[in-house]
């Protein structure tokens, strides 16, 4: 009877003991606190298969660590993996796993060496992504000629805030900082591009294995990949850094406005600093369907493929900025890592804070200034509304954490001195690099190098929740740029405002001149350049039939914004040239999200008298627009427009019932909105 029972008793002994070493783990020991007993010091991740099919990843890593204090079990965060086990030093072997981590029973001793193999498979539902594997790509001549339809088969993972070790066995803290080497074999006819230096192709039959090296240690949400169809050019910075930009075959036109000025922001970042890059070489990869801007894996920026831009877009969209605070990030936030998100601004507020330093490096003061203005604009209706919090408030807003924290930087700057500020930046990155910090570890590096006691200024900027609107209009008002802007107020016409447009102002003076008043626009405002043009389209929504011809110039604008605005008001404003200004807009893209193509062929289709015989081909394109087969961005344009003019049909709906379930959650959100309201 013994034995009939015993497989049943020792399960539930064995699942006991699961559990005790998990409720051990969690709630005396802690996942924020294992760093203090064990220090994992290197990884060699061999990602052996992944299958495009069933989105199944294999692989095989190999840990050393250090015990620190004596501990009788460690652990690595794997979520939802189908199988794990583990080997330890070569002997004891076992596969102690609870759905979230691998357990690792042993009575380890401080000041011991070990070696942990890990074999494992799961299927990722987050940090992985699979990008079109599952779409039936049509292949028509039409098809293949526009490029936002060519099948951009990719895979990329995104760590922050979703974990890698979704598809890695790793370290969920941000605290445990280890050398990742990776290696991972995918088929030949793709590129693999991951953090560190690739030191070796190694060609099998029908795969590649890709060798990448990394010589420092990072933080486990920082390791990444991306896999897809790209080429790629290679220059190098002062210092001789290999700057790595990856493009899209089909987008060879687009290399130069995307990464332009891309060697200027590294070489002014690694000056401005003080600090040389710390890391191989610095990568650029454009992804379909991104979940943000960009993000600073160690050496990798994987960003949006909307920000591959033609010269055109590059006006009112372009990836300066998102470069440059992916960038600084390699120092803020890679270099040097937040202990927790109470000191989240650390990275945040010091990438966006050195990224616009490199773009005043570029475009001048008065953008720096601007750019500051606008900041505030945001920061004080944020307060307005009752949200402004904290910077060390982990649940802060990106506006609090990106702005705020940038503008706390300047005023600091401002306070103690370029000199001291810059020595206190220097100093602290090289006595915390590769480590985890605090906010007050920065904070005191500052006093120290200005000998100023700075607790006051930083119960004001860091510690109080409101906004201290007054302290950055009066840093403002240090650049005359910024006092003029100021000075300019027509919400009331004044003799004085009927000049402005015709004056020496700044064009965002005589913006905020056509915004507040569109009145006092003539046909002289339309000579003004391409900034307050654009003013001019947003703010004269009624088009005065005087007004016409020089309205109508503005389709011939280098900006999609213009051109997408004025379309729209012009063919409102005057039905009977329809035909003209479709005609004259017919071959125009936008940006990568369509915008002036899916307005224009919205218009097409409910213009009675336009190319009657071809709606039902301009409906099957618009409708198209909204399948997967697209970035989410373009779909979205197209689903608003169908829905507007209630044309959208059961594919249509279909395509938008599937957006619900998008990993992006943004275009998710807007689905299931649009779906509730119908």
């Amino acid at each position: 009877m013994s034995l009939t029972f015993c497989p049943k008793v020792c399960y539930i002994s064995y699942m006991i003991r699961i559990c005790l070493i998990f409720f051990f783990l969690i709630h005396f020991l802690g996942v924020s606190q294992q760093a203090e007993y064990v220090n994992f010091k290197t990884a060699k991740v061999d990602i052996l298969s992944i299958d495009t099919a069933s989105k199944d990843i294999e692989g095989h890593v190999i840990y050393e660590f250090e015990i620190l204090k004596d501990i009788d079990s460690i652990f690595l965060d794997a979520n939802n993996f189908q199988s794990i086990k583990y080997i330890l030093d070569g002997g004891y072997s076992d596969s102690l796993y609870n759905g979230k981590q691998l357990i690792v029973k042993h009575p380890f001793k401080s000041n011991t060496i070990h070696k942990l193999d890990v074999v494992y498979k799961t299927t990722p539902t987050k940090a992985m992504y699979f990008i079109d594997w599952d779409n039936d790509f049509v292949t028509s001549s039409d098809s293949d000629s526009d490029q936002n339809c060519i099948e951009k088969l990719q895979i990329w993972t995104q760590g922050q805030g979703k974990y890698t070790s979704n598809w890695l066995p790793s370290i969920d803290d941000m605290n445990d900082k280890i050398e990742f080497d990776l290696s991972i074999t995918f088929d030949k006819n793709y590129e693999v591009v991951a953090n560190g230096n690739l030191t070796n192709k190694q060609i099998n039959d029908s795969t590649v294995t890709w060798h990448y090296d990394m010589q420092k240690p990072m933080s486990s949400y920082l390791v990444a990949l991306a896999i897809g169809k790209y080429d790629k050019k290679v220059t190098y910075s002062k210092r001789g850094v290999p700057l790595e930009m990856y493009y899209y075959p089909e987008d060879s036109l687009k290399f130069e406005p995307t990464y332009r000025y891309t060697k200027q922001v590294f070489d002014f970042l690694e000056e401005e600093i003080g600090v040389p890059y710390p890391w191989q070489n610095y990568k650029m990869v454009p992804v379909k369907d991104f979940l943000y801007a960009g993000m600073e894996n160690t050496s990798l920026n994987i960003y949006s493929d909307a920000f591959v831009v033609d010269s055109i877009a590059f006006v009112d969209k372009n990836f300066v900025n998102i470069n440059a605070h992916e960038l600084a990030h390699q120092w803020f936030g890679d270099l040097v890592t937040e202990t927790s998100g109470t000191h989240h601004w650390l990275q945040e507020g010091f990438a966006t804070y050195y990224a616009l330093l490199a773009e005043r490096d570029i475009f001048g003061e008065d953008y720096y200034y601007w750019r500051l203005y606008e900041y505030t604009q945001e920061l004080l209706e944020q307060d307005r509304v009752g949200q402004s919090t904290s910077l060390l408030d982990p649940k802060s807003s990106s506006t609090t954490f990106y702005k705020k924290g940038a503008w706390f930087l300047h005023l600091l700057r401002e306070k103690v001195g370029d000199e001291a500020f810059k020595t206190a930046v220097k100093n602290y990155l090289l006595k915390h690099q590769f480590k985890n910090v605090e906010t007050n570890d920065f904070i005191s590096e500052v006093e120290k190098t200005s000998d100023k006691d700075l607790s006051a200024f930083v119960e004001r900027w860091l510690i109080k929740k409101e906004f201290m609107y007054d302290e950055t209009i009066e840093s403002l008002k240090k650049s005359t740029f910024i006092q003029e802007y100021l000075m300019v107020d027509c919400e009331v016409k004044t003799s004085k405002c009927e000049t402005y447009l015709a004056s020496w102002i700044s064009d965002e003076a005589k913006s905020k001149v056509v915004l507040q008043n569109s009145e006092l626009i003539t046909s002289k405002s339309f000579k003004n350049p391409l900034k307050v043009r654009q003013a001019i389209a947003q703010s004269l929504t009624e088009i005065p039939s005087e007004l016409k011809e020089d309205y109508e110039s503005l389709l011939s604008d280098k900006s999609y914004i213009t051109i997408e605005i004025a379309l729209f008001n012009l063919w409102r404003n005057f039905p009977g040239e329809r035909r003209r200004y479709l005609d004259k807009t017919k071959n125009i893209q936008g940006f990568n999200d369509k915008n002036v193509r899916t307005l224009w062929l919205t218009l097409a289709l409910i213009t009675e008298d336009y190319e009657p015989e071809m709606k039902k081909v301009y409906f099957d394109e618009l409708t198209n627009y909204t399948s997967s087969k697209y970035g989410f961005e373009v779909r979205q344009n197209a689903i608003q427009y169908l829905n507007q003019i209630k044309a959208c049909n059961d594919d249509c709906k279909t395509n938008l019932k599937q957006a619900t379930t998008h990993h992006n959650w943004r275009f998710s959100k807007f689905a299931k909105a649009l779906l509730e309201s119908q």
